[in-house]
């Protein structure tokens, strides 16, 4: 199968899926001696006009995974896909617990928007909660694996003729009706709701605007960035890009999760990759 372009497309508020669906697709590129596309639409603006790709198109597409799923603020979105019968290689970025239904989800999305899915990864990511969950991944490591894994989708899309005959690819995951969304419980069995948390602004806030830039959901106020316009969806990055380390959780069910998640996931998950 020739292939004209390859596109990332991605959605990465902390930069982490961002580097896999990269290192990915310009690899693959490389090998086709195809055109390379970067498509971030992590922020609101970017999420103003529709997907839309050509039947000679290969998409490496990315989402991290929040409570195991797809995030569902982007679903509504997504729905503007318009495939046109290009490939595509459905990956998702989890925190070191999970990815639960997230991959096939994405997988069905892509599919009902006129992609062929011919191949799809679960990658692991430093949590959006934590500097210690999956510190610094992904990593090098990682990394070799992603451009293994693009050495093995270059090769398999040499070898075909016709996407659009191929069946969905397989993935692990619950087909639909997918399950719920994961829910955080305390160690009596409780369920811990954190869906309307949100940072808190130190006094150490110089006001340099930088968690306002790079809300995904354009949800922190210019005008004064300790207060909220919007629903905060817990990614972490204006945590995470803040340089003066001003943004930050005091709530005792989000920090206790995140204690919780810290303490309980120290062995290294591992990439999933489908074929």
């Amino acid at each position: 199968m020739k292939i004209r372009k390859v596109w990332a497309v991605y959605f990465s508020a902390t930069g982490t899926t961002k580097k896999i669906v990269t290192e990915i697709a310009e690899d693959i590129a490389e090998k086709h001696g195809a055109e390379f596309q970067d498509l971030d639409f992590t922020l609101p603006a970017a999420r103003t006009e529709h997907l839309c790709f050509a039947p000679d198109d290969l998409v490496i597409f990315g989402t991290p995974v929040i409570a195991g799923r797809v995030p569902n603020v982007l679903l509504k979105y997504l729905e503007t896909i318009e495939g046109s019968g290009a490939s595509a290689v459905p990956v998702v970025l989890y925190g070191n617990r999970d990815y639960d239904d997230a991959l096939i989800e994405l997988r069905d999305i892509l599919e009902k928007g006129g992609l062929h899915t011919i191949a799809a990864g679960a990658f692991i990511g430093e949590h959006s909660f934590s500097t210690i969950l999956a510190e610094g991944r992904p990593d090098d490591t990682d990394i070799a694996i992603a451009k293994d894994f693009a050495g093995k989708v270059a090769g398999k899309i040499a070898l075909i003729t016709d996407s659009v005959s191929l069946a969905p690819i397989f993935v692990k995951g619950v087909p639909q009706p997918y399950r719920g969304y994961y829910q955080p419980r305390d160690r009596k069995g409780n369920a811990v709701d954190i869906r309307k948390v949100k940072p808190l602004t130190a006094e150490n806030c110089d006001n340099c605007m930088i968690c306002a830039d790079v809300c995904p959901m354009g949800s922190i106020s210019r005008d004064n960035v300790s207060e909220f316009i919007g629903i905060c969806i817990k990614c972490g990055a204006c945590i995470k890009k803040c340089p003066k380390g001003a943004k930050y959780y005091d709530d005792t069910a989000y920090l206790y999760h995140q204690h919780e998640l810290e303490e309980g996931l120290k062995r290294r998950a591992e990439p999933e990759l489908f074929l």
